[in-house]
């Protein structure tokens, strides 16, 4: 296991004492989201799954016109459930154009199939739940089980049977089980729960919409994509039914992590029989999903998938509804549920860092993940305002603001100084919590309650040496995403400040 340094561990003892002082929401189980998550039905997950089958195919040469057969049917299908779950939600068809190529057999119109349940208190911040309904068949037998990439396809792919069951009919049910669920409750943010079209050929679907709603500067603060969650064994035979992916792009501290991070913190807290094994990955070797479309486009988005993937199934016509497993699939979607309903009540990330200069965001999504969203669409701190704070030793104190959110050593030169703001909070705001985890550990090691301020200074405790974050907390223990204090990464030929004078403490 790893550890912090002695000196670290040090400078936390001196805190215990504070931290009992500043009576933190305890890390709970909220009443509403086990509510959510113990309602997810397995059957109605398995009757989704099999009349996705049912279609035949779902490829995107399909036909659209029959009512039982097709692509077009199966869009028709999903959102006449979509609108029948409830009248809050908001269902609409985002269309676009897919244009004849050597993977498309004809020019097609197609439909990603969007649901949005309207937030109660921060309507235009958006977290989404999707999964891709088109399907494949790459005419491979089960002897060619080579691990074939997710975006080919033929011409002659529209003439097989493609039932799709494990990819990603199983996405499918997850998220329009979860939008049936979820749409008998309010949220403080809006959620977005939609089925992308053309995933298997190009994610022309999620790329439409991800592109979209970097033009609209939509405010998304999380894109959970599920896609083959729908088996637990494997080709050779290994099974891993009580434990599921997450792959979430870099760089150590982006959004993405952050949003890894949480998945694996709240949907083990509600789901204890299960496992998120954290992968620092885009994805996996050679292959993509809908959630690479929005983090091309700086978006927060991670990808949940099984461990136990067969080889031989996908792509195939035996990917089917005896092929997969639906109490697995059942499992991931309470996951699922777990974190979609946290996040949805939790309060937005604090700002922790100035928005960086066009170009030097890194790839993995925006600095500080949807914190800097907020940053960057104006919300910063007025400077020289009062605003509280805390000094080496933890003691609050009432003094004029530095200015806008960061991390510095502190006047010693030898602490670690935090920084942040949060220029809108929610009105159910209790305060907000320091982590801390050295540069090498996956997860978040110490947690610190600092209480309802916008500074706070750990005293000798390297910045260097360790990465820290700060999340906000409700009163209700609703905890945001961690904005982590990244350092910013430096254009060929430009110095580092604090390289030019190394023995000076920077103010």
């Amino acid at each position: 296991m790893l550890r912090l340094s002695g000196r670290v561990l040090l400078a936390f003892s001196l805190y215990c004492g504070m931290e009992a002082l500043a009576q933190p929401p305890l890390s709970r189980i909220n009443p509403a989201v086990k509510q959510i998550v113990d309602q997810v039905s397995e059957e109605r997950i398995g009757a989704i799954m099999k009349k996705l089958e049912g279609f035949g195919t779902r490829y995107i040469g399909s036909e659209q016109d029959s009512d039982t057969h097709g692509i077009g049917a199966a869009q028709r299908w999903i959102e006449a459930e979509f609108k029948s779950y409830s009248p809050k939600l908001q269902v609409s068809l985002d269309k676009f154009q897919v244009k004849k190529g050597a993977r498309v057999p004809k020019d097609v119109e197609l439909a990603n199939i969007v649901a949005v349940l309207p937030g109660t208190v921060d309507k235009d911040r958006y977290v989404i739940i999707g999964g891709h309904y088109d399907s494949i068949a790459l005419r491979r037998t089960a002897g060619q089980a080579a691990q074939a990439s997710d975006n080919a396809g033929s011409a002659a792919d529209q003439e097989s049977i493609a039932p799709g069951v494990a990819d990603d009919a199983s996405g499918t049910a997850a998220v329009m089980e979860l939008a049936r669920v979820m749409s008998q409750f309010e949220f403080e943010k809006s959620i977005i729960f939609i089925t992308f079209a053309a995933e298997e050929i190009g994610l022309n679907g999620s790329h439409n919409y991800a592109q979209e709603a970097k033009e609209k500067n939509m405010q998304i603060e999380a894109m959970l994509n599920n896609d083959i969650i729908g088996s637990d064994v494997s080709g050779d035979g290994r099974s891993a039914n009580n434990h599921l992916r997450v792959f979430s792009e870099g760089p150590e501290d982006s959004g993405s992590r952050s949003l890894a991070r949480y998945t694996k913190e709240i949907a083990e807290r509600y789901m204890p029989s299960m496992t998120v094994d954290l992968v620092f990955r885009r994805d996996r070797f050679g292959r993509g999903g809908d959630h690479t479309s929005f983090n091309r486009e700086g978006f927060t988005a991670i990808r949940l998938t099984t461990p136990s993937e067969n080889y031989a199934n996908q792509h195939t016509s035996t990917d089917t509804f005896a092929n997969a497993s639906v109490p697995y699939t059942t499992r991931a979607a309470k996951m699922n549920a777990a974190v979609l309903a946290s996040l949805a009540l939790a309060p937005k990330p604090p700002v922790v860092s100035r928005p960086r200069p066009a170009g030097q965001q890194g790839q993995g999504g925006r600095q500080g993940g949807a914190a800097a969203q907020t940053a960057q669409a104006g919300q910063t701190a007025a400077g020289g305002q009062a605003t509280p704070g805390g000094q080496a030793g933890g003691q609050p104190r009432q003094g004029r603001g530095p200015g806008g959110p960061g991390l510095s050593r502190g006047p010693s030169g030898y602490d670690a100084a935090l920084r942040w703001t949060n220029p809108t909070p929610e009105p159910d705001i209790a305060g907000y919590a320091v982590v801390i985890r050295s540069t090498t550990s996956p997860m978040w090691e110490r947690e610190i309650y600092v209480g309802n301020v916008t500074e706070y200074t750990l005293p000798n405790l390297s910045i260097d040496d360790v990465v820290i974050g700060v999340k906000a907390i409700d009163k209700d223990g609703n905890q945001s995403l961690v904005s982590a204090y990244e350092q910013a990464p430096i254009n060929v030929g430009q110095t580092p400040a604090a390289a030019t004078t190394p023995a000076t403490p920077r103010q």
